[in-house]
């Protein structure tokens, strides 16, 4: 496991064409966008934790049957203090820096000091967000760097702060059809609160604003939602949202503040800060989008973690949303580098199989309904919700299917009812071996795997003018610990789960985490223009087009 997660990967900063076997649809024009870590070691230095290791962009870029393959290392001032000292000098979640061993007494203590809320790093290595016309590198950070999704350069640093008051945000934001982002993000002990923070990033300046200002400035607050605790707010990853409403899970996976504000001092990392607390409740808030208040019925289910919803949408009168779903957080443990090595079968036996889990709430809970009866009556489901005596509503899942994660959907069926979920396929290993396509109608799957190969998030494409949910392809990047085997760009037909195509190339690739699919519309003249001096680069360094 190494190979796939340990070393250091080389970028590939030229255009790379690759050798196309099969046949790609004539319709699929644009580039997959990825994003995830790709160092490890800086110097003699070592990153604790896979999610630590510095953010590595990548690319396939489709046109006209042909796949051109780059990647490029994130500048982010993270990358660039590292790399001048030669050492890991700021720190990750999961490994604390220490950037002058030799300081005094004095300038040790204002860095603990900085560092009880501290700076986070700007090493934005887990997706990419579209927000207007532009592309950023995100992670869970206040920071994101603006990026040229065609040349991988990286442009100006965005701190979140500057626009609304979190320390924490979700590198999964939704998108209205509008184009306007819709995120999350944790204000930590801001004027006395600890408080989940909503908020709206609009795809262009509001008409009637000034012109030729950013729409960042123009960002505001949705809705907030007060911690149960104020120095111990849930962890979360994503959020789920539906035509109206929008679905927050408060978990009891939580980060400890006052330990974070003595990690620095104690030598600890901030990922020893959290803890996941089996015995207490996961909360689910509901917020109107209409109203941007929360529902005021307390909804709750048994203790879990979420990293990924999948999807939510509203059905006769309740809001049906669907996540992977674990007993514990052994999967987080599972990525530290020491556990990723030639014992890996042995040491990454997750404790808990990840889980697709569906949920009912009801909107409107009937004040004469008996205590105990279940309040969902829509026949798509089985899960249900239990009134108690208290008035609060506890929430049982339909169990779907287990051994899910990173799932994607057809983003045009996202806050709707919907059938079909993309995902990577995991059973007691938290590596994926297998992509699935899980049909939440019939309850029946489809599979792609191969020998050696490790796939990466699946992405659906839709096809032009496409009746069906499932009809378009789905990408994904392969890394194959077969020395024989090239890594490769994977098109499979979403309806089939055949393979239709696959593009090898001869680089360096690494496993990445998240990413979308750019197509030509999101392109204007001036970014085709570059597509096309890319491609005549890449056969001018590479000889005639590969057959």
């Amino acid at each position: 496991m190494d190979i796939i997660f340990g070393r250091n990967r080389k970028e590939q900063q030229e255009p790379v064409r690759a050798k196309v076997t099969g046949k790609i649809p004539a319709w699929l024009q644009g580039t997959l966008l990825r994003n995830g870590p790709g160092m490890h070691t800086v110097g003699e230095s070592r990153y604790n934790h896979w999610f630590d290791g510095l953010a590595l962009l990548h690319s396939f870029t489709i046109r006209d049957g042909e796949v051109y393959y780059r990647s490029k290392y994130l500048r982010s001032d993270t990358y660039n203090a590292n790399i001048e000292a030669n050492r890991i000098v700021v720190s990750e979640f999961g490994t604390m820096a220490y950037p002058d061993p030799c300081k005094n007494i004095f300038s040790k203590a204002f860095s603990y000091l900085s560092h009880t809320i501290p700076d986070f790093t700007d090493n934005c290595l887990i997706n990419i967000m579209k927000c207007g016309e532009d592309f950023y590198a995100t992670s869970e950070t206040n920071y994101i760097r603006k990026i040229n999704p065609q040349t991988l350069e990286t442009l100006e640093k965005v701190d979140y702060r500057k626009y609304v008051a979190v320390n924490l945000a979700t590198s999964h934001p939704h998108y209205d059809e509008a184009g306007n982002v819709l995120n999350m993000g944790t204000s930590i002990v801001e004027k006395g609160k600890t408080k989940y923070v909503i908020f709206k990033i609009p795809a262009t300046v509001p008409e009637g604003k000034k012109q030729g200002k950013s729409p960042w400035k123009h960002t505001e607050v949705f809705c907030s939602i007060p911690s149960r605790s104020l120095l111990s707010p849930s962890y979360y990853h994503s959020f789920g949202v539906t035509k109206n409403y929008v679905i927050f899970l408060e978990q009891p996976f939580r980060l400890d503040i006052l330990k974070m504000a003595t990690a620095y001092i104690r030598r600890m990392s901030w990922a020893s800060c959290l803890a996941f607390h089996r015995e207490e409740k996961t909360y689910i808030h509901i917020i109107d989008q209409r109203t941007r208040q929360p529902v005021q019925t307390k909804f709750y289910t048994d203790a879990m973690v979420v990293f990924h919803h999948v999807n939510a949408y509203e059905e006769d009168g309740c809001i049906v949303f669907d996540v992977i779903a674990y007993e514990d957080n052994s999967l987080y443990q599972l990525f530290y580098l020491a556990n990723l090595n030639q014992d890996f079968k042995e040491n990454s036996r997750l404790t808990s199989v990840p889980t697709l889990r569906r949920f009912a709430v009801p909107l409107h809970v009937d004040k004469n309904a008996e205590v105990g009866s279940n309040l969902i009556k829509v026949a798509s489901t089985t899960a249900t919700a239990l009134k108690e005596e208290d008035g609060q509503v506890y929430c049982q899942p339909e169990f779907l299917y287990e051994g899910l994660e990173l799932p994607r959907v057809n983003y045009a069926h996202n806050g709707k009812q919907y059938r079909y979920v993309f995902a990577a396929g995991v059973q007691w290993s938290p590596i994926p071996t297998k992509i699935i396509k899980y049909d939440i109608l019939t309850k029946s799957s489809l599979k792609w795997r191969e020998d050696d190969c490790w796939p990466a998030e699946p992405l659906f494409v839709p096809a032009p003018g496409a009746k069906d949910e499932d009809d378009g392809v789905i990408l994904s990047a392969i890394v194959s610990t077969d020395p024989q085997k090239l890594p490769f760009l994977l098109i499979l037909d979403a309806k089939s789960f055949t393979e239709l195509a696959r593009a090898s190339v001869d680089v360096d690739m690494h496993m990445d985490l998240h990413g979308l699919f750019i197509t030509d519309m999101d392109w204007d003249t001036k970014k085709q223009a570059a597509s096309e001096e890319q491609r005549d680069r890449a056969s001018d360094c590479h000889g005639a087009p590969l057959t």
